[in-house]
């Protein structure tokens, strides 16, 4: 299996995982009389055998990202080094709305940025254009490498 099918097998577990709360939150309190909508035994059970599918799966993609290296750096340095820049994109967009005047828009008080917005526009297409760069990296690792079980 590659690492990209482990992902979205992943994805698709924790969406189960979540209906199956959902489902067991339903049925854990009913009216007296009533008879629950599903079986409560059943849903702990589909859940239980979905969490362990969930940490194997987990241990494995971590133990793949920590092999999978490019350039001397491990797959999970790389995708430390995109949460980082995804972090710095956001800051940099919400400062920059914030600095153009776009998010105050309907203020009575008359404001001044305090900040140059050309070069904070200049360094945020830097940083998405790297954010994109990377993140096309990862994708091509996830699709490359095989999962380590």
């Amino acid at each position: 299996m590659k690492l990209a099918e482990a992902l979205s097998l992943r994805k698709d577990l924790e969406k189960r995982i979540s209906k199956l709360k959902d489902r067991l939150e339903n049925v854990a309190r009913i009216q007296v009389g009533d008879e629950p909508s599903e079986n409560p035994e059943e849903l702990m059970s589909e859940l239980d055998h979905c969490l362990e599918q969930q940490e194997r799966l987990i241990f494995s993609i971590n133990a793949t990202n920590m092999k999978v290296s490019e350039d001397g750096k491990t797959m999970t340095k790389l995708l430390a080094e995109r949460d980082v820049l995804n972090k710095r994109i956001s800051i940099l967009r919400n400062t920059f709305e914030h600095a153009s005047g776009s998010a105050n828009r309907y203020y009575e008080v008359r404001t001044v940025s305090t900040i140059d917005v050309k070069p904070l526009r200049q360094k945020l297409d830097k940083y998405s254009q790297q954010y994109r760069l990377l993140d096309m990296q990862i994708q091509a690792l996830n699709f490359a490498n095989d999962l380590i079980e």
